[in-house]
């Protein structure tokens, strides 16, 4: 009975060691009414549109993708309802860390626009 309660005891232990190295975290962003000044000029709404950019490290530390850039997010979302910019716009972001790498990620919401002549 005693050697089945050590093995769960260390299967117990490895499971919770391996769950700390896993984990997400999450960081509040901003709130904009656009991206870009919209002062005098004309526009049409598209609808509503996401993206994210996102960088990968090995070991949190050595980057082995591209960079993490909130302007790279919000042209991207610009980009899926083809427009000039966004209004309405929301950001966070949010860390995942694993065993060998993590990934920080910043999203990017709103509503898409398209600047008339």
């Amino acid at each position: 009975m005693k050697k089945g309660l050590l093995t769960g005891v260390k299967v117990g232990l490895l499971s919770l060691g391996a769950c700390m190295l896993a984990g997400c975290a999450t960081m509040p962003g901003g709130v904009a009414p656009s991206s870009t000044p919209l002062e005098g000029r004309n526009y049409v709404v598209l609808g509503r549109t996401a993206a994210t950019d996102s960088r990968i490290c090995l070991f949190g530390l050595i980057p082995i993708s591209g960079h993490n850039s909130m302007r790279a997010a919000i042209d991207a979302a610009a980009r899926r309802v083809d427009g000039d910019a966004l209004i309405d716009v929301t950001v966070e972001g949010y860390s995942q860390f694993w065993f060998f790498f993590s990934r920080d990620v910043t999203r990017v919401e709103g509503r898409g626009i398209r600047f008339t002549k």
